[in-house]
């Protein structure tokens, strides 16, 4: 099964000529989530090759333009699409009063329905969830209400040893009862049900950090996280700049994936300052070497575990 982060934009609020705002797509076996809809996130997808109209639904860090202007006119460019079933959309207050606001004044005959959902900025829940994926806020340390979310897959059922098919002579009904999880007996005897079954990958996930000062807490709240997006407008040595703010630096980034003991870290949300973005890569692998940039264009795959 699929699981994937493709980058669209990695630059924060003031426009450059080379970078775009923040967005990202989260695919989870063909199912696609827009993170975040920096100004022209549309366009993004169609260089991406990622056809809108399969977009599941989007969640919203915060109310700041740089995260959140896109998503209008894609809004309206579904509709051109014909979409018909409905897009949710999960982002903090005051964002249903703004959406109204548009579809009043821009979209008022649209073919589909758009579904705000309110996430408090306060807590750390379950905002999303379906019969793969659960979706969790967490929040973050931001001037404005700011969520991060956390995506976790739901643990993969149990599999049959293909050879303890043949070896005890399994019959359909008893795989069935297996992978629910259930030993097997007859006549008395039993056949344990770790004997014969496996999980066949561990399930996996995916934190989505944006805006935010270092917060230990969210690093607890997404502990053990396989990948890891965090925001690192300033190199280590504007510490001050950051927290005065409301972001992080390299170092800010590199100890947040230490604490969280993630697999890996992917770095974002660039200053304009920086032309280039490979010093503040090596600020962060020398603190958490498995570090990444979050260039425009990469995807970054999360591969099956047993």
């Amino acid at each position: 099964m699929a699981f994937s982060v493709t980058i669209l934009g990695n630059a924060s609020a003031k426009p450059t000529p080379t970078h775009h705002p923040s967005a990202q797509v989260v695919n989870l076996n063909e199912q696609y989530y827009l993170v975040d809809a920096g100004e022209g996130v549309q366009q993004q997808l169609i260089r991406r090759g990622i056809n809108p109209l399969r977009l599941r639904a989007v969640f919203i860090s915060h109310l700041h333009g740089d995260h959140c202007f896109g998503i209008f006119p894609l809004i309206s460019t579904l509709g051109l699409y014909g979409k018909r079933t409905p897009l949710d959309i999960y982002a903090p207050a005051p964002f249903g009063e703004i959406l109204d606001c548009h579809l009043r004044y821009f979209d008022k005959e649209l073919p589909y329905d758009v579904v705000w959902h309110e996430v408090d900025t306060t807590k750390h829940q379950i905002v999303m969830e379906n019969s793969t994926l659960e979706v969790w806020s967490v929040p973050l340390r931001h001037r404005v209400p700011t969520s991060g979310y956390l995506f976790k897959e739901k643990q993969p059922g149990l599999n049959v040893e293909k050879y303890k098919i043949e070896k005890y002579g399994l019959s359909i009904a008893e795989i069935v009862a297996a992978k629910r999880g259930e030993d097997i007996v007859r006549n008395g005897e039993v056949i344990a049900n770790g004997d014969i079954t496996y999980i066949p990958y561990k399930a996996r996930s995916y934190a989505y950090l944006s805006d935010t000062n270092y917060s230990a807490r969210a690093a607890e709240r997404v502990h053990g996280v396989d990948l890891l997006y965090h925001e690192a407008t300033y190199s280590a040595e504007l510490g001050s700049t950051a927290k005065e703010r409301g972001h992080s630096t390299t170092a800010d980034a590199a100890k947040v994936a230490t604490k969280a003991e993630a697999k890996r870290l992917i770095i974002g949300h660039f200053s304009s300052r920086y032309k280039e973005h490979e010093k503040l890569l090596e600020e962060c692998r020398e603190i958490f070497e498995n570090s990444y940039l979050a260039s425009e264009g990469e995807t970054f795959y999360i591969e099956e575990v047993r």
